[in-house]
């Protein structure tokens, strides 16, 4: 996929006040400094299109970002929280629960975890209560740069083999990098895969089969 365009166009404070066309969204998420807008900036080749910052849980609101005027990238605050006071957390939890479970426009939920790091609980259970509440969602990798291929695939494969304790199947893995670019056509691909699904049915989901002719 080529990226022609994109452009912010609006942050939310819930998902009552996103944009509302019918248009494929694509929401990112993760813990703080997972790499998140560095992600977004090398998916759209915009390198200060989604604001980066060295301190952590920067992003409050839910964000969106119009891409090649046809389909969104939407950026949502990290989960986890552990620095705010209670009623921020539970306000973030709040506004992350109503898009994640309400926003029918949401194709795809990529969540990002650092590959330098050990399977964590936060995570783990995050992975459950989406898959509790049938959410479509992919699992990126980030920063795989700095690690050596081989500490990078034990990394990954660690968090796979934690998941598969309690999942059949794992969902959609990818491996990326923001400096290098790795896994950039991956993700864009898929994307482009799930654009030609109706707005609203979830990847996994088939499309309505076409109507039998009436007899005659």
């Amino acid at each position: 996929m080529i990226i022609n365009s994109a452009r912010f166009t609006l942050s939310s404070p819930k998902v009552g006040k996103c944009p509302q066309d019918m248009r494929h969204e694509y929401a990112f998420i993760g813990r703080s400094n997972v790499g998140k807008s560095s992600l977004i900036n090398m998916l759209t080749g915009r390198t200060k299109l989604a604001k980066t910052s060295s301190t952590p849980g920067k992003t409050l609101l839910i964000n969106h970002f119009l891409i090649n005027d046809s389909w969104y990238i939407v950026d949502l605050p990290g989960y986890g929280f552990a620095l705010r006071g209670k009623q921020q957390r539970e306000e973030l939890e709040k506004m992350i629960r109503g898009y994640i479970l309400g926003r029918e426009q949401m194709t795809n939920l990529f969540v990002l975890i650092d590959s330098r790091h050990k399977p964590m609980k936060i995570d783990l259970d995050f992975f459950g209560w989406l898959g509790e509440n049938g959410v479509p969602f992919s699992i990126v990798f980030t920063k795989l740069d700095k690690l050596g291929n081989d500490a990078g695939r034990r990394n990954v494969k660690a968090y796979c083999d934690a998941l598969l304790e309690t999942w059949e199947e794992l969902p959609p893995v990818f491996l990326t990098s923001s400096e290098d670019g790795r896994g950039r056509e991956e993700l864009l691909g898929y994307i482009e895969e799930l654009n030609r699904l109706p707005v609203g049915l979830a990847p996994d989901e088939p499309a309505d089969e076409p109507a039998d002719e009436p007899a005659e």
